[in-house]
């Protein structure tokens, strides 16, 4: 039976997209031929994300490499995220809410191995404000696209998406947690089929 493949998820908040890729791996080791891939450690670069305490409370290691100290030079930041990916041997990286813009580095250095979840679906609504975004221009639905990470911003190829209906009296806040229930179901499977594929 070959062994699952080792995925480091990055965060920078709460966590809840982090758990459910977490709680999904888990489950699929329990089924007749084993998990695809496992999460073996997740980093954060805040030292207050919730969703350290989340991780570790699942038995994942967690570790802090707090991008402060490193001033302006975002590079130096991530070969220190890089190194200690290596030095874990992970071989695919998940970004669950990592709140930083990433060099050509850690992009190029991790092509074809690092996956995202963006809130909307793409390639509408690239960047921030997406649920506000799509009220704003009327459009009937909403959602979240897992895709590869490339140079550009939410630009990478699609891997899947999964549709929320906007309905009448949405804002962004309540349109947003319809979308994160999607996220929940959308990114775990995403993330599997693609180790399933390595």
């Amino acid at each position: 039976m070959r062994q699952p493949v080792r995925v480091a998820v990055l965060i920078s908040g709460a966590g809840s997209n982090m758990a459910a890729l977490i709680d999904a791996a888990k489950a699929d080791g329990e089924r007749a031929g084993g998990a695809s891939h496992e999460v073996v450690l997740v980093v954060s670069n805040r030292p207050d994300a919730g969703g350290l305490a989340i991780a570790a409370s699942k038995g994942v290691t967690t570790l802090t490499i707090d991008h402060r100290p490193f001033g302006k030079d975002r590079e130096a930041h991530e070969r220190a995220v890089h190194d200690a990916l290596i030095l874990a041997d992970v071989q695919v990286i998940a970004l669950a809410g990592y709140m930083r813009i990433l060099t050509p580095f850690l992009v190029r250095s991790w092509a074809g191995r690092m996956l995202n979840i963006h809130p909307s679906l793409l390639p509408l609504y690239p960047g921030l404000d997406t649920h506000a975004r799509a009220i704003a221009a009327g459009d009937d639905e909403a959602g979240c696209t897992v895709h590869l990470v490339t140079d550009g911003v939410d630009e990478g190829p699609i891997l899947g998406q999964a549709r929320v209906p906007i309905l009448a009296g949405d804002t962004a806040e309540t349109l947003s947690e319809r979308v994160r229930v999607a996220e929940h179901g959308l990114y775990p499977a995403m993330l599997g089929e693609f180790c399933k594929g390595r």
